[in-house]
């Protein structure tokens, strides 16, 4: 079994935000149910120096469409960070999905050799599509996606790991 870097980021994950948007909506229900204020559970951290849940979203979101977009060769879209409520979660996550419905596994050929360049604040970091795939991508797309999770669980939402890692 060979797996290409479509499957690796298209194909993995529509699955894991499609997973997350499920979650988001047991959040909105959950918190409506417990006369909780969106905004507690949408601007949470788990430390004072960590990001909220949204900028957990946002991240994850950024990082799956520059992955699809560097590995495929296509254009980055521009999206504003302006999401303050759960429907403005929900239109991210689907925005993000519906942006890698627009590729075809045809388009990553040769993803691994290609050459990718992040400027990320003052550093400029250089990767082969490869490496850039493994060793910056999965783990920050997991990282956020994760931290996003265990602010709402640790809020007491009831969800584990069946939810995080969605239907079969």
């Amino acid at each position: 079994m060979s797996l290409s870097a479509y499957d690796l980021t298209v194909a993995s994950m529509s699955r894991m935000l499609l997973s997350l948007d499920a979650i988001v909506s047991k959040a909105e229900t959950w918190a409506a149910e417990q006369n909780i204020e969106a905004d507690a559970l949408l601007n949470f951290r788990l430390y004072p120096n960590m990001l909220t849940f949204i900028h957990q979203v946002r991240i994850a979101t950024d990082v799956g469409k520059g992955a699809v977009a560097r590995l495929s060769g296509s254009d980055i879209p521009k999206w504003e960070d302006n999401e303050k409520t759960f429907a403005d979660v929900h239109g991210r996550i689907r925005k993000t999905l519906d942006f890698f419905a627009g590729f075809k596994p045809e388009q990553f050929e040769g993803a691994a050799e290609r050459e990718v360049t992040l400027k990320i604040r003052d550093q400029t970091l250089e990767f082969t599509g490869r490496d850039y795939l493994l060793s910056f991508v999965i783990p920050n797309f997991y990282f956020h996606l994760s931290t996003a999770y265990n602010i709402l669980r640790h809020n007491g939402l009831d969800i584990g790991k069946r939810d995080f890692l969605g239907a079969n």
